[in-house]
């Protein structure tokens, strides 16, 4: 049997491999247009953002290494143009030399997969505009973006790939802006009140989120320079299109294949309407295994397993492709997003009496360290209580939470049937009762009226407007609402009416629902507990201004807003200004944003950045995107690398060193570089241009000083007895001896200013290098800084050694002390001989992917 697949990566590979092993006899033969095969398209934005290091990563195997370990013939670099079902061939072009040829089969699949959509505007070709859909097009975005030095990024499109690429961006140290034409990221996959959530959750962490934005052209002469859209001008150094993919079937519109919107409708065997010619992966059109209705789906996983099947099919196996759930799940900043099954809006659609939960419970044992929260939504039919969707968030592996569902639904569950489920369980890994059981308790709860509760996207919409809202948390979180405490309701409450309606609120619904429990049994009879609490939702008494929670005055502090404590939510913005030195440009920006954010002061710090005084909590994101728009960003606190500060280096009259341009260089790589690094406390650097020390490069964790050392030529000295090299000596450690000068090199400073100051030459030529003070603190505890013994003369040598130091202080030193205090228990020559040594940077990868310092011990 003559088996002819047209398509390499994901369908077509796994399809011919298992071919093999199911008849070895088998004529298997690929034709791929692309010269790779069986690549990772999923791993593209992990490249990008460096978790993917090499290409070869990329690539799962190579054509011959494929064509080796299972037997099946590849033939790169051919395009398939003609299909002619009655003739059984394929008419191809080898892109290699132009020429046609032709394939004839006994059976064709096609798994011709899809390509990105780009669309025909203006700039569209310009340079740093870019898809993500081959191993190329990552490499030559990561290319760019080492040598462009790109500092802004438009992803266009809120999608799983766009979304995943804005990390990875956001990664490298980019200002990330996401656009999407549709009402909400991630349409159709994610319920509008959980998109909600996730765009929230993505803003708060430096990425800037506009939905219902149109993109219409791309600005620039060579290369682009902005993004033009219905919501306005987004200056971008590079541009990411990911709007989305269409199926790579152009070739086959005259073939007679029945197709829908360029898909291609296949059936349970994966079978077209064409005799012997068979569709799978991103190009066909299979079905919804909840609905039985036309889907598609294009997902490297359901793929591979179409392909596996579909050549299980061919061997003669009596098989049936189920259908897709549309199973996803995609990794934001410090948040996983999964689903699986039908939205709440398709279940309605497809008429289903639906109901539905959100869930917010521990994700492991909540003294195990690390644990945290899955927020679950379950989605499931009314009558029947069958289970037909669900969506998580978490910072852990939501994955597992997805999966049960798959199984779930996949088996026709109905809730009742995850009530005693036998899950594992350790503290490490999970809670006595599984978190998806304990959400599966919830939904059971609310159908049979035990709980009542009013859903987020019920409560977003207005329905708790009518309602008193009470505060049943540990401690009064909520502004003007009524706070009760749980532990002491044994009857009717104080103040609150039987009768009256009333919002049962907590951190994050467990408190409310036990109290509208004992309500319920004082006589109380129109209690709503709102699902997902103050944990998901922005919960607000209507005219009472709100004081910002301990929380977010935390969260907001990374991002460099710190909370004037003299006022309920007010907060100075810390504006990173790199060395001290801005543009005038840059400076409006600043004045700009604090008269119409703040209260229109401007204020120095000791670290060379600008504080926009006293803005208001809800206007932190508008600051934060008004100052982006610049160029600008707030930060520069936590237990980090801190940004860089310098001296005016050779704008001085005694700098020896351009300590903007090092300064620069420091904090692009280490600041922004090391953005997400936590280190045991906080990390200052400074940059001082001589000896003078103006920035106190020895008072802060790390120094670098300019150095100039002079040498001297001995045979023009001619010992004058008034010698000018000693008489401008600063610090006069120049002397004559027996007749000839002698300058001490362990006392010298290097500060260069005897250098020319010889009328006979004796002093002209000199080493210009660089000296690094470790260890140094100003504060509460004092500690003067000590150089290494080495002078460098090398700035590449000198930059690994500050790279070195940040990673000795991450791998030895102890969450919330300082480097001094990390020096001082290793001991200097110890600290020293590692910095001067390469083993650090060798355990470099080991070290940063390490989880250490959680916590953290910086407080400003």
């Amino acid at each position: 049997m003559n088996v002819l697949l047209i398509g390499g990566v994901a369908a077509g590979t796994k399809a011919a491999a298992k071919l093999k092993r199911e008849n070895r006899d088998m004529d298997v033969t690929i034709l791929t247009k692309d010269r790779d095969i069986s690549y990772a398209g999923c791993a593209l934005p992990y490249y990008v953002g460096g978790e993917v290091e090499s290409r070869d990563q990329l690539i799962v195997n190579t054509p011959e290494k494929y064509a080796a370990l299972t037997g099946v013939r590849v033939l790169t670099g051919r395009e398939a143009f003609s299909l002619d079902a009655k003739g059984k061939k394929v008419q191809v072009k080898n892109l290699e030399d132009g020429s046609s040829e032709s394939y004839g089969y006994d059976a064709l699949v096609i798994a011709t997969g899809a390509s990105s959509i780009v669309p025909k505007m203006n700039g569209a070709a310009l340079k740093g505009v870019f898809k993500l859909r081959m191993p190329d097009d990552a490499i030559d975005m990561r290319r760019y973006l080492q040598e462009s030095g790109a500092g802004k990024a438009v992803v266009v499109g809120g999608g799983f790939i766009g979304l995943e690429t804005a990390e990875n961006l956001k990664a490298q140290g980019l200002q990330v802006t996401v656009l999407d034409a549709a009402p909400q990221i991630i349409p159709g996959v994610l319920d509008p009140e959980m998109a909600v959530y996730a765009k929230r959750h993505l803003q708060k962490n430096g990425i800037r989120v506009f939905t219902g934005v149109m993109v219409e052209e791309l600005l620039g002469d060579s290369r682009v320079t902005a993004v033009k859209s219905s919501a306005g001008t987004f200056p971008a150094d590079l541009v990411v299109m990911s709007i989305g993919i269409r199926p790579n079937t152009a070739w086959l519109q005259d073939s007679g294949l029945e197709m829908e919107k360029g898909t291609i409708l296949t059936d349970g065997e994966l079978r077209t309407n064409l005799p012997d010619v068979y569709a799978a992966g991103d190009c066909a059109m299979v079905t919804n295994r909840i609905t039985g209705k036309r889907q598609w789906s294009p997902m490297g996983s359901s793929a591979n397993l179409e392909g596996r099947m579909l050549a299980q099919v061919l061997a003669g196996e009596k098989k049936n492709y189920p259908g897709v759930l549309g199973t996803g799940v995609v990794k934001l900043p410090g948040l996983n997003c999964g689903r699986t099954g039908l939205t709440e809006k398709a279940a309605r659609d497809e008429g289903y009496d639906v109901e539905t939960v959100l869930a917010v419970t521990d994700d492991k044992a909540h003294y195990y360290p690390g644990a945290a929260n899955f927020v679950t939504k379950l989605i499931a039919d009314r009558k029947s209580h069958k289970l037909l969707g669900m969506q998580v968030f978490g910072p852990g592996t939501v994955d597992k939470m997805v999966d049960i569902a798959v199984t779930g639904i996949s088996m026709g569950a109905v809730l009742e049937d995850f009530d005693q489920m036998d899950y594992s369980y350790a503290p490490p890994f999970s809670t006595a009762i599984h978190p998806f059981v304990q959400a599966v308790y919830m939904l059971e709860n609310k159908l049979d009226g035990t709980m009542v509760s009013m859903t987020p996207a019920e409560y977003l919409a207005g329905a708790a407007d009518e309602f008193r809202v009470v505060d049943a948390s540990t401690a009064p979180q909520i502004p003007g609402a009524v706070y009760v405490k749980l532990e002491e309701v044994n009857g009717p409450v104080d103040g609150l009416g039987q009768e009256e309606k009333l919002l049962l609120v907590c951190a994050k619904g467990k408190r409310a629902y036990f109290l509208q429990n004992r309500l319920k049994h004082y006589g109380y009879t129109n209690t709503v507990v709102l699902e997902g609490s103050t944990f998901f939702n922005d919960v607000k008494v209507k005219g009472v201004k709100a004081t910002v929670s301990p929380e977010d005055i935390t969260r907001v502090k990374g991002l460099g807003f710190l909370h004037d404590k003299n006022t309920a939510d007010r907060f100075n913005a810390r504006v990173i200004t790199r060395n001290g030195k801005i543009t005038a440009d840059e400076m409006q920006a600043i004045t700009e944003g604090a008269k119409k954010f703040g209260n229109g002061e401007v204020t120095m710090t000791s670290r060379l950045t600008m504080e926009i005084q006293s803005v208001p909590y809800e206007n932190i994101e508008p600051l934060r995107e008004f100052l982006m728009d610049a160029g600008l960003e707030t930060g520069g606190t936590g237990s980090k690398v801190r940004p860089v500060v310098s001296c005016k280096g050779t704008t001085c009259q005694y700098g020896l060193i351009d300590t903007f341009a090092i300064s620069e260089e420091i904090h692009e790589r280490f600041y922004k570089g090391y953005h997400d690094v936590k280190l045991p406390h906080k990390f200052k650097i400074a940059v001082g241009g001589c000896p003078n020390n103006c920035v106190k490069p020895d008072l802060n964790d790390l120094g670098v000083i300019g150095q100039r050392i002079p040498e001297i030529d001995m045979e023009k000295c001619r010992g004058c007895k008034k010698c000018q090299i000693v008489e401008n000596c600063p610090i006069k450690i120049a002397k004559l001896e027996n007749g000839k000068l002698s300058i001490d090199p362990e006392a010298c400073n290097h500060c260069g200013r005897c250098v020319g100051k010889c009328p006979f030459h004796a002093v002209t030529s000199y080493t210009n290098g660089y000296r690094i003070y470790i260890g140094g603190r100003w504060g509460k505890w004092v500690a003067k800084g000590r150089y290494l013994d080495k002078v460098f003369t090398d700035k590449e040598e000198m930059m690994d050694v500050i790279e070195k130091a940040i990673l000795l202080f991450r791998e030895q030193g102890i969450t919330g002390e300082r480097f001094s205090d990390t020096i001082a228990r290793l001991g200097f020559e110890n600290v020293q001989e590692q910095l001067l040594s390469e083993e650090l940077l060798n355990r470099k990868e080991e070290n940063i992917k390490a989880e250490k310092h959680l916590t953290g011990g910086a407080t400003c």
